[in-house]
């Protein structure tokens, strides 16, 4: 089933389509990127990406679109296997996908009661169950304060230990009654999400999977073709932002012997597109969406 997709109709247009030319949905979802893609192109490729075997239910039967169960920190190896390199243009939209948070079995959500898993791959070992229970101390303070951006970092470690001494946390519910003693007075919602976005975010590896796709994402575009990106918290928009104006993670850009700047990208837009008070109004997820165009020079 699809969802409401956010910056539809701005991500479509910042690919800047052709209607023979091979494009990639990194992180298929619900489909409504790809199938938005789909209806643009006229004998062209599509290649979609996701990871969690839930996402492969909304496929699209449509003859341009192969749909991969992976990561897309594989995205160059699995192109390179349908020899469709280069590609055209490339999107992401790094959001957590509504039927995930809508799902309480899946414990992304700080709404419902479920088990702490937030694995998007439900084949990998390690869930949020694992990381809570079993990670030492100080590894836990730091994923709270680095991926959490939590500055009770030390305060939700301790918590989580002396309540793991008596028995183990298994429940969204149980680790946000445990965390009640961190949290200041009318900022319940952020403080969880903040939490939440923590442990998922250690549990999916996002942000090395984000820096591998950036890179790969570069290697296999064409010139002129476009890496747009949506992101939701400034962790990952930061790593975007980063990468599109300088091509690595250091913040360095580096110069050639006459001082031009060694560059890979070209960023048409200096400021992040945003969703609008409509979009805002039937989609809040679209508030917190920052979408970024790239194009490979």
């Amino acid at each position: 089933m699809f969802h409401n997709s956010v910056l539809l109709e701005e991500s479509i247009k910042a690919l800047a389509i052709r209607p023979n030319g091979i494009y990639v949905d990194a992180t298929y979802g619900g489909g409504g990127h790809s199938k938005a893609i789909l209806k643009e192109l006229q004998g062209g490729k599509l290649f979609a990406f996701d990871q969690d075997e839930d996402a492969l239910a909304n496929k699209s039967e449509d003859e341009h679109l192969t749909l991969i169960h992976s990561n897309f920190r594989y995205l160059r190896n699995f192109l390179k296997l349908y020899k469709s390199v280069p590609v055209d243009g490339i999107l992401a939209d790094l959001g957590v996908s509504s039927y995930q948070i809508d799902n309480p079995e899946r414990g992304f959500s700080t709404r419902f009661e479920g088990v702490l898993d937030m694995r998007m791959d439900r084949d990998k070992k390690v869930s949020a169950r694992e990381v809570v229970n079993e990670y030492k101390e100080e590894r836990l303070m730091a994923i709270f304060r680095e991926y959490g951006e939590l500055h009770q970092a030390n305060k939700i470690a301790r918590l989580i230990l002396t309540e793991r001494k008596e028995e183990p946390i298994t429940t969204t519910e149980e680790l946000k009654k445990i965390l009640m003693p961190a949290v200041e007075r009318g900022k319940e919602n952020k403080f969880f999400a903040q939490v939440f976005q923590a442990l998922r975010i250690e549990v999916n590896q996002e942000l090395d999977a984000l820096k591998e796709f950036l890179i790969q994402g570069t290697d296999v575009l064409k010139q002129g073709g476009r890496l747009v990106v949506i992101s939701y918290h400034s962790l990952e928009d930061r790593l975007v932002k980063e990468y599109f104006r300088s091509g690595n993670f250091s913040g360095m850009i580096e110069k050639d012997f006459y001082g031009n700047p060694i560059v890979p990208l070209r960023v048409p837009n200096r400021k992040a597109i945003v969703a609008g008070q409509e979009e805002i109004a039937v989609n809040s997820r679209a508030r917190s969406a920052r979408l970024r165009i790239a194009e490979k020079i």
